[in-house]
């Protein structure tokens, strides 16, 4: 279940359950999407405001390069002339050798011819080993280049709603902890609808304000359907606090 956290002021002589008191709603977490490539910036997908869903694209780097030599490493893990010419060599040395034996046996020929022609079929199936080879590593190198295109792409990798944008197309991104990420998300979003809502209360703080006499609660609201939206103000009340103290 997904949930967010309140956070608010409660009067310290105590609470009631008639008054109700000031609050802002904030998100259980929020994070800055970057880049796994150093990369041009060339498309932001999203803007402010805007729900995400994992996997969805938010932004794109300029990928040319990749792109061609994805598309090169594709080309050649499809070429089927060297293994055809490696097959037509072997048929032929095969029926080569073939005859060559039957001569010899009968005299008309010098077994060192039919050692050749036999050598020439070995080396005709080594040469479509290598080109059967060849192609699984082509294979390799097309997976390997569609990942390398893939990291052009920033998916996001939940759902949330886009809180801010931080990058802009034309600018060059980079990976790492310091560095700026390309978009802020909510990962919970806060809560958008009219109430009301059922939180819980989950600490109280024990340090007082001497000076406006407060404290601090934390509560935290469930929000499955991601219908809260950030940084807005609430009114929280206690039903059956007033009716507690009284019977303390």
């Amino acid at each position: 279940m997904k949930s967010l956290c309140v956070f608010f002021f409660a009067g310290f002589l105590g609470i009631s359950s008639a008054q109700a008191y000031d609050c802002l709603i904030e998100p259980h977490q929020m994070v800055d999407l970057g880049t796994p490539v150093t990369g041009l910036l060339e498309q932001v997908l999203v803007g402010r405001a805007d729900r995400i869903t994992k996997g969805q694209p938010l932004a794109r780097l300029e990928s040319r390069a990749e792109r061609a030599a994805s598309e090169l490493a594709r080309f050649k893990s499809e070429l089927t002339g060297p293994a055809q010419l490696a097959r037509k060599k072997i048929e032929f040395a095969r029926l080569k050798y073939g005859r060559r034996q039957v001569m010899t046996r009968e005299n008309l020929m010098p077994a060192q011819e039919r050692d050749d022609a036999e050598a020439e079929l070995r080396l005709a199936e080594a040469e479509f080993k290598v080109a059967t080879e060849n192609r699984q590593i082509a294979r390799l190198e097309h997976e390997q280049q569609q990942g390398l295109l893939a990291l052009r792409e920033i998916q996001s990798p939940f759902d949330g709603v886009v809180v801010e944008q931080l990058a802009f197309a034309g600018e060059v991104v980079e990976p790492g902890a310091g560095k700026r990420g390309i978009l802020r998300v909510e990962v919970l979003p806060e809560l958008a609808g009219k109430g009301p809502y059922l939180a819980t209360v989950k600490s109280v703080d024990r340090l007082l304000n001497a000076a406006s006499g407060t404290f601090v609660v934390l509560l935290e609201l469930a929000n499955p359907k991601l219908e809260i939206p950030a940084g807005i103000t609430c009114e929280a009340r206690f039903p059956g606090a007033g009716e507690k103290r009284k019977s303390e």
